[in-house]
């Protein structure tokens, strides 16, 4: 059984910044693709972040130049360093990953992480 969770999110004042972690465990052969998405309240889930398994990046162009996307493969890992926080940034995170097992492929979703920035 695979699991994918996030952490890392809180409170923070405009201007501040964060570190979300994702991390995928389970039996899993290797993990593809992750992205990070953000959902606010009334709105829709958004991208704002994916890296592969081989270090290419694509941002949002809100997030671009003030977030940061990474991975460190031998842990199944994403961070997310997020800097010179907004409050248009508040939102529940939510981690995606694209998994390999030895004759299948699948995409899983966390649970997300509440990031809340206050002006």
């Amino acid at each position: 059984q695979v699991q994918v969770v996030e952490s890392g999110g809180g409170l923070v004042q405009a201007g501040g910044s964060l570190r979300l972690s994702c991390a995928a465990s389970g039996r899993i052969s290797s993990v593809n693709d992750m992205g990070w998405y953000r959902q606010a309240p009334g709105k829709q889930r958004e991208l704002v972040a994916g890296i592969s398994s081989g270090g290419s990046t694509n941002y949002a162009d809100s997030v671009k130049g003030r977030f940061t996307v990474s991975r460190d493969n031998a842990k199944n890992t994403m961070y997310l360093q997020m800097n010179g926080l907004k409050p248009e940034d508040t939102a529940v995170y939510i981690c995606n990953a694209d998994v390999s097992f030895i004759f299948s492929r699948k995409t899983y979703w966390g649970q997300g992480t509440q990031v809340t920035v206050s002006s």
